[in-house]
């Protein structure tokens, strides 16, 4: 078997310190799931064709990264088994799809809060009134800004911001193919993770330690509006949901 060298760490997994108990592989690598490459037929490869197995790849940042196989690895591993929010069985009439991603809501809601040990936890019932209020949990929605993508409507920006270690995140940071965006599992984990930067800048905004309610509206960009005295459809739509799914 060929394996590749660059980049390549030989830690056991046994080993290894993690950030997160999901994660398959040490902080500062990505996890690379098994794969076909193409090489230059030989008398022991002559259909020029090796695989290559699982490995952990050595990010060039030396930070804290989250690659699309390891997201794909950490929902198909452990999202099945958990329970709690968000509450299904409530938005159906007027959102047909609106129960179809509360496992992965779930899951990634608490792998950021355990991952930021915030005295304030994300409530997963909020993750899926945003999801809700940005694409109608729709995974290609039709219509509005044509810049945002996904059911989190991931900006472009955003995307290449959340890949950057010398960018405004400095730390665990999310890397998938753009070709990936609109991928439910990969768009709700970079959209949460979003989330919880915006709650800083709305703290940093604020001069003080923002609400998750103020978290959404730096999200959704609507300071000016708020400010003005305004409630946005977008933000009214946001709290309407988010207050159906707590019961009230």
């Amino acid at each position: 078997m060929v394996m590749p060298t660059s980049g390549i760490a030989s830690t056991k997994y046994s080993e290894i310190k993690k950030a997160h108990p999901w994660r398959r592989c040490p902080i500062g690598q990505h996890f690379v799931k098994e794969h076909i490459i193409h090489i230059k037929p030989s008398k022991k490869h002559p259909d020029g064709l090796v695989k290559i197995h699982n490995y952990c790849a050595n990010n060039p940042s030396r930070k804290e990264e989250l690659s699309y196989d390891e997201i794909q690895f950490i929902t198909q591993t452990y999202f099945a088994t958990l329970s709690g929010s968000p509450t299904a069985g409530i938005l159906i009439k007027d959102y047909p799809t609106s129960d179809d991603f509360d496992g992965l809501i779930r899951g990634w809601t608490k792998y950021w809060d355990d991952i930021f040990n915030s005295d304030d936890p994300l409530d997963a019932n909020l993750v899926k009134a945003l999801l809700g209020s940005e694409s109608s949990f729709n995974i290609n929605p039709a219509g509005g800004n044509k810049n945002a993508f996904g059911l989190m409507q991931i900006l472009h920006d955003t995307f290449l911001i959340l890949q950057d270690p010398k960018g405004e995140l400095h730390d665990y940071l999310v890397r998938i193919p753009w070709n990936k965006i609109l991928d439910p599992t990969s768009n709700i984990c970079i959209g949460i993770r979003w989330l919880y930067q915006k709650k800083k800048l709305a703290s940093i905004r604020l001069k003080r330690k923002a609400s998750w309610d103020e978290a959404v509206i730096e999200y959704k960009s609507y300071w000016t509006q708020v400010n003005a005295g305004q409630i946005p459809q977008g933000l009214a739509n946001f709290r309407e949901i988010y207050q159906l799914l707590q019961g009230g």
